[in-house]
């Protein structure tokens, strides 16, 4: 009976799910385990086999691959904490990563940031100017060879990068895109100078045009690589010794996963990785209940996130902005702060309450782990204001102190604002409310979408507590809590539903009407590659699909509009077509009559996307408890603050394990899980649905 596992590691937690073919599905939660995720992966899967029933060896030996989704790539990225790179690039070229074209002073800001020019600064520079190289050679703009590459010069710059304490090296060279023969040369050299460094081409990593982003996506895929494969080897190495027969394979950015081999050669589609699974789990559910506009949301215990499936489909994008760097990578749209359960309330210079970016993470966590966490979270504001329950706390495995949190609120704001533990707690829990809703409201109405067309789907730890606020902030006429087994891994459910997709790309920039035969070509090229990379893969598919895109823009334009094209041979009239799509897109994106074909049209960047099918997706099965009828029991009667609106109330608490097919309860009232808590505030219904999902109504 084979099993698939999904593992999404989090700052504070580790959560694991797994599904076998006959559609039974169990779930897991261990604190992660910093500075080494690696051994919360495999506690994660030593507590699956324990909810199973089996040996470790046993469910391992049975698993066709598990999809891991690791924070290890963005962590570094974002903490700087990276491989020393060494960076090789087209004489005369050096400084073009401290010039930044100007992109570096806005990149990632909002509008009224940007118009602030005297508070603009660039970001730090990715590494110091000693590191850089310059290669003599020359390629030109249709590849062909104008100076040849100087070796004898090239192999002195790779010694002196390697003297200087380079570990690995990038390399980035004009119009690489176009002819690679430089490039891949340049890694010759430093294996044969230095075999085992970690070498990353901006012909393989960022095939795109624009010198720039493709020299900062080539170093920071440089900088996360070395550490991505120290990580990744060890583990892989670690399951298969523990039994497991399938592949390790991890999740990209872009939504599909991809082997644990071939992830470190461009660890740059992984800084998403953590990020999207919960995208992913709320497609293929939405599948399952006939749901095609969802709101994604997911607080977990150190971050919150928000993605959307508009028509069935996640929103990508082909930028990616990280610490005022533009990245050419195609991701997920998946906006977050850091407003998790673990988020520390704090308060700034001016006595004003604050409410994360910090977290407590797994160690030592909020203070109500009793584990040395002094700092007030908003977890610690859940327990005072009787939301969660100190004895029921991951189903009762792990106790929570009532006290140490009421005192660490009291010291930290309470006394400093005159406040009491209570209000204090009331204050924090308020402040998450709104900084959460503020940012759905950012993601879905500042793309234009109105919250009405959609449902909310809230899952993680902390998701469900805090859901009801923060959906009716933003005027949602459903949330969905996918209580059935997955509500606080639903994120790992949705790991294990993906499928492994790739992408290449390819920038071959002319003017419309462009000849069928070149984009005929550059799609049969790159559709060979995307196929040969998924057979390279280690797994079995179901079936292979291919889509393609170009992107495409306006003369004089900076930026391009991906826009699908369809399969088959492009002739006269498919190249028309990809123009008349271009230009839908176009209006639909930035309003009717805002474009202007007499400007012209440009096709840019060709890419493909594969994507090799999995055998058998878990599906969430149908609720195994009986009819609920309309009155379920009541756990208990407790005393809670629900909304800060209607203040303290006694609340009916109901268990979960008890509810069934069409139980119906009102707010106020609390529903315990084993891992994860449900608010049913006042002005509210809930229903079990047919797999056990809870849906909460505004009355």
């Amino acid at each position: 009976m084979p099993y698939v596992i999904g593992i999404d590691v989090g700052g504070t937690f580790t959560d694991a799910f797994a599904a076998d073919d006959s559609g039974r599905v169990h779930s897991a939660k261990v604190p992660s385990t910093p500075p080494d995720f690696s051994r919360g992966v495999l506690s994660s899967v030593d507590a699956l086999a324990e909810n199973i029933g089996c040996d470790v060896g046993e469910l391992l030996a049975d698993t066709a691959y598990i999809s891991h989704g690791t924070t290890s790539a963005l962590n570094a990225l974002v903490t700087g904490n990276v491989a020393e790179v060494g960076f090789i690039t087209t004489q005369g070229h050096r400084d073009s990563i401290y010039i930044m074209n100007l992109e570096g002073r806005y990149a990632g800001l909002g509008p009224e940031e940007i118009q602030d020019i005297t508070a603009t600064r660039k970001p730090p520079p990715l590494l110091p100017k000693r590191r850089v190289k310059e290669a003599v050679e020359r390629i030109d703009h249709k590849g062909s060879v104008i100076v040849a590459l100087d070796e004898d010069a090239t192999r002195r710059s790779i010694r002196e990068l390697l003297d200087d304490g380079a570990t690995a090296i990038a390399v980035s060279l004009l119009w690489s895109f176009r002819n690679p023969v430089h490039e891949k040369r340049i890694r010759e050299l430093v294996h044969e100078i230095a075999p085992d460094t970690y070498v990353a081409l901006s012909c393989e990593v960022s095939p795109r045009i624009r010198e720039y982003p493709r020299n900062v996506t080539t170093l920071m895929s440089t900088q996360i690589g070395p550490a991505l494969r120290d990580y990744l080897e060890p583990l892989s190495r670690d399951l298969t010794e523990r039994g497991l027969r399938g592949p390790l394979l991890v999740m990209q950015g872009s939504g599909g996963t991809v082997s644990a081999q071939e992830a470190p050669a461009n660890a740059i589609t992984t800084i998403g990785s953590v990020l999207t699974g919960g995208v992913i789990g709320a497609r293929n559910l939405g599948r399952q209940l006939g749901h095609e506009n969802i709101i994604s949301t997911d607080v977990g215990g150190t971050t919150f996130l928000v993605g959307m499936i508009v028509g069935g489909e996640p929103v990508f994008s082909s930028m990616t902005t990280l610490n005022q760097y533009q990245l050419n990578v195609a991701m997920m749209k998946v906006a977050t702060i850091g407003s998790g359960g673990g988020a520390i309330a704090w308060l700034d210079d001016g006595k004003n309450l604050r409410v994360g970016p910090r977290s407590a993470g797994a160690s030592p966590g909020p203070a109500c782990y009793g584990q040395g966490g002094t700092e007030p979270t908003v977890t610690d504001a859940n327990l005072v204001l009787g939301i969660l329950n100190p004895g029921f706390f991951l189903g009762g495995t792990k106790k929570l102190d009532v006290e140490l949190a009421r005192e660490a609120l009291r010291k930290n704001i309470g006394d400093p604002l005159g406040l009491t533990a209570e209000e204090a707690a009331a204050a924090v829990y308020e402040i998450q409310n709104s900084q959460t809703a503020d940012l759905v409201r950012t993601v879905v109405v500042g793309a234009g979408h109105d919250p009405r067309d959609f449902v909310m789907y809230a899952f993680g730890g902390a998701g469900p507590v805090h859901c009801a606020a923060y959906g009716a902030e933003l005027g949602v006429q459903e949330i969905l809590v996918p209580l059935g087994q997955t509500a606080a891994t639903f994120s790992a459910y949705g790991l294990a539903s993906s499928d492994v997709v790739l992408s290449v790309e390819l920038s071959d920039p002319s003017n419309f009407p462009v000849d069928p035969a070149v984009v005929d070509r550059n799609f049969t090229e790159l559709e060979e590659e995307v196929r040969r990379r998924l057979a390279a893969q280690g797994v079995e598919y179901a079936d292979i699909t291919v889509t393609r895109e170009v992107d495409a823009r306006y003369t004089m334009q900076i930026f391009e509009v991906p826009t699908p094209v369809a399969q088959g041979t492009v002739d006269d009239t498919a190249v028309k077509q990809i123009a008349d799509d271009f230009e839908e897109r176009y209006a639909s994106l930035y309003g009717k009559g805002t474009g202007f074909r007499e400007a012209g049209i440009q096709f840019i960047t060709y890419r493909v996307f594969g994507t090799g099918r999995m055998p058998f997706k878990p599906e969430l099965p149908k609720a195994v408890t009986a009819d609920g009828g309309s009155t379920p029991p009541v756990k208990e009667r407790r005393r809670a603050l629900l909304d800060i609106r209607a203040g303290w109330q006694e609340v009916d608490v109901y268990d979960y394990s008890r509810l069934g097919l069409g139980s119906a309860l009102t707010g106020p009232a609390i529903v315990e899980a084993p891992t994860t808590t449900v608010v049913v505030p006042p002005g509210t219904s809930a229903v079990v649905d047919g797999l056990g999902n809870l849906r909460i109504r505004y009355q």
